[in-house]
């Protein structure tokens, strides 16, 4: 499967598993999402279970948040992560909120699914990566995943958990793996490990790292796109590196990153975001704390820029070989 039919399947599984489940969302129904990954859903469970909203994303949300409170559990999407933000309200002050303001009488177990981050030209409104904004909100679990095996193993994992989960999915890899070089022939799934996906029910439990490439020289904190972009660096720079998927920012397993940096005594963080306030930031905090006299080098971030998102220039900002070359350079002479 690639990841778009892995998130399907997902969808599928826990609707024919439980009925409670519904997706909502604009253009989710008749047909089927803007890339397809719920099609055949209202076909198999019907209109009342899968439905078309307006374009009204903190509407969306907040009609989700009143379905958990009340024991279904939504599903939305959100089209774009670029479109979130009118939702903020609802997801920050009302979803991750909930079972807290109620003493735990209430819990709001959506999943929002939303596709984020470059690499298609997009440009400034269908390429952001807002997760950062997120993981500094209490009660908002973030899960990002990087094959279609871990798509559908976290969302299922997703929709069964009792809090909000915002399940950011990177488009630029909905097809194939991507190695960062824009110039070179696409792969898809079919010819990659990850993309041998199970037809039934299997879950990923969040807050569990996947230690991708095991490596004494250097720790390399990835999630979503960055995985492939940085194993392809790694490997053409013949550097013994550890590359580690967060799989999900919140919970973080700080474990599996702790262990691995005491072991390499180095670190470089990836992510596509923009620099200021981005989660690589929190990454590197928590490392200087828990490894500081374990470091032989300074912590290297490599991330987008604190701009919007060029069009024109996409490539200059997308977090690159050339990029992600040069810092690697960097933290090993250091």
């Amino acid at each position: 499967m690639n990841m778009i039919q892995a998130i399907n399947s997902a969808m599928d599984v826990m609707m024919d598993r439980d009925p409670a489940v519904i997706v909502m969302g604009e253009d989710v129904g008749y047909f089927g999402g803007v890339f397809r990954a719920t099609a055949g859903l209202q076909a198999k469970y019907g209109k009342t279970r899968v439905f078309d909203t307006p374009i009204t994303e903190c509407g969306i949300i907040g009609v989700a948040v009143g379905m958990g409170a009340y024991g279904l559990r939504p599903v939305p999407e959100i089209q774009f992560a670029d479109y979130i933000y009118p939702a903020l309200d609802q997801l920050v002050s009302e979803a991750a909120r909930l079972r807290y303001r109620s003493a735990g009488e209430f819990i709001a177990p959506i999943t929002v699914r939303s596709p984020f981050g470059g690499g298609i030209f997009g440009g400034q409104t269908h390429s952001q990566s807002p997760e950062g904004i997120f993981t500094h909100v209490s009660g908002i679990k973030t899960v990002i995943p990087s094959t279609p095996y871990d798509a559908k193993g976290l969302l299922i994992a997703a929709i069964e958990d009792n809090d909000p989960t915002l399940f950011f999915e990177p488009k630029r890899i909905y097809n194939g793996p991507f190695d960062g070089h824009w110039d070179r022939p696409t792969q898809n799934w079919s010819q990659h490990p990850a993309g041998a996906v199970p037809e039934g029910y299997y879950k990923i439990p969040l807050g569990k790292a996947n230690v991708v490439r095991e490596g004494e020289a250097l720790t390399i904190l990835v999630y979503g796109t960055m995985v492939h972009v940085a194993s392809a660096v790694v490997a053409e720079a013949g550097v013994d590196a550890e590359i580690i998927d967060l799989r999900t920012l919140v919970p973080l397993d700080i474990e599996t990153i702790e262990a691995s940096v005491k072991k390499t005594g180095r670190c470089m963080i990836i992510h596509e975001a923009t620099r200021t306030g981005g989660f690589g930031a929190e990454l590197s905090a928590l490392v200087q704390e828990r490894c500081f006299y374990h470091l032989e080098a300074p912590i290297e971030r490599v991330t987008g820029f604190d701009t919007p998102y060029p069009h024109s220039l996409e490539w200059a900002y997308f977090p690159g070989p050339v990029r992600i070359g040069e810092a690697l350079k960097k933290v090993m002479k250091d």
